[in-house]
């Protein structure tokens, strides 16, 4: 057991701003040794993502104390038993531990991992135990198997993905859930044809993300949507065609788009009414894929008779729709030959100390992805 900075999460559900109310502490816990199929990395770099924000806002609710944090970057320094990574790997961690042996996983879906979830929803790594300790022995929580806001951390092998030499850690950070998740939506899930119109609604890292994304898979106009001005001109820098304000009718302005409404649409803020919008907005025979995360008790009203008349895709991807360590090697290769400029996404650095404000700036818009360096 040695001791360790690391950000924890007090309580859910506390009000903005967050500056005042002071929901994340930083302490120095007790971090335990690697376990069997377990590695201990040195956090170089972390990002903050809105996922962490729906935890601390009590919008997803997770057990507390926490260490938070779910995207990252560092170097490998031990490793347990049976790991095949060693001291001094580089390595993007992946928040979805996949065990390599349930159905899901075994049919190329680790993404749906059954034990990873159970996992992640306890708050444990993926052997079901803790690695951190707070004062008297008490039981800290990892966060999605990670815990990034920390000096290092106890991970999965499996959670961990060795990343080139050449990539930079704060790039490599984003790579782990911006980056995966946006790109793999377009790539993965969206259908994209060769050509075709996709529109992106929300632009935070996932969107922007998936606005790089839809270019790769060979979009030949990409509809960027966001009420906030310097989202829409990074999304315009970074491979949209054009970049609109929804106003209040989402729906009615990609259906008048110039060509038609988009054929696909990946709707990235977390809302069941703008995922609504999305859904409208899409061609006949179209796909609509979304990949915020709304509250838990979010339902969806769509006309159930349009999937069939219509045609109609409307479907979920989660980290990617994909295995990480077989996605984020062709999405490095893609950064390398300068297809993905990922470190654009990167608005600003801090420190653990200055999380509380951190995720004030990303809840008000500010930011796209902020990256902590313990």
């Amino acid at each position: 057991m040695s001791a360790v900075r690391a950000a924890v999460l007090t309580r859910c559900g506390d009000p903005g701003p967050f500056a005042q109310t002071r929901p994340i502490e930083v302490r120095e816990l007790g971090l335990g040794d690697p376990g069997p199929g377990e590695v201990r990395v040195r956090i170089r770099a972390a990002g903050l993502c809105h996922s962490d924000l729906s935890v601390i806002d009590g919008n997803r609710p997770r057990p507390v104390p926490m260490v938070l944090g779910h995207e990252a970057a560092g170097e490998v320094v031990a490793t347990g038993p049976d790991c095949t990574l060693a001291p001094g790997d580089r390595v993007v961690l992946a928040f979805v531990p996949a065990c390599g042996e349930c159905e899901p996983c075994l049919s190329g879906r680790a993404a749906l991992c059954e034990p990873g979830a159970a996992a992640n929803t306890d708050g444990t790594l993926l052997v079901g135990e803790r690695r951190w300790r707070g004062d008297g022995e008490e039981l800290i929580h990892h966060h999605l198997g990670v815990s990034a806001f920390a000096e290092e951390v106890i991970v999965s092998e499996r959670s961990a993905v060795p990343i080139p030499d050449d990539l930079p850690y704060e790039t490599a950070a984003v790579f782990g859930c911006a980056v995966l998740t946006g790109v793999g939506a377009a790539m993965n899930a969206a259908d994209i044809e060769p050509g075709s119109t996709v529109a992106v609604v929300g632009l935070g890292g996932v969107g922007i993300s998936a606005v790089m994304g839809a270019r790769l898979a060979g979009a030949g106009k990409v509809i960027a949507v966001d009420p906030v001005a310097f989202k829409r001109e990074k999304a315009l820098e970074l491979g949209a065609s054009e970049a609109i304000d929804p106003g209040d009718d989402l729906a009615a302005q990609l259906r008048a788009a110039p060509g038609g409404p988009p054929a696909s649409v990946i709707e990235t803020v977390g809302s069941a009414t703008v995922l609504r919008a999305a859904y409208e907005a899409t061609a006949r025979g179209g796909t609509t894929v979304t990949v915020g995360l709304p509250a838990p008790d979010a339902m969806l009203s769509i006309p159930a008779v349009s999937l069939v008349t219509e045609e109609r895709t409307l479907r979920g991807s989660y980290h990617g729709s994909g295995a990480p360590r077989e996605i984020l090697p062709r999405l490095f290769d893609e950064w390398r030959a300068g297809n993905l400029p990922a470190d654009q996404l990167i608005t600003d650095r801090l420190t653990l100390d200055e999380l509380n404000e951190g995720f004030d700036r990303l809840a008000s818009g500010e930011q796209l992805r902020q990256v902590a360096v313990p």
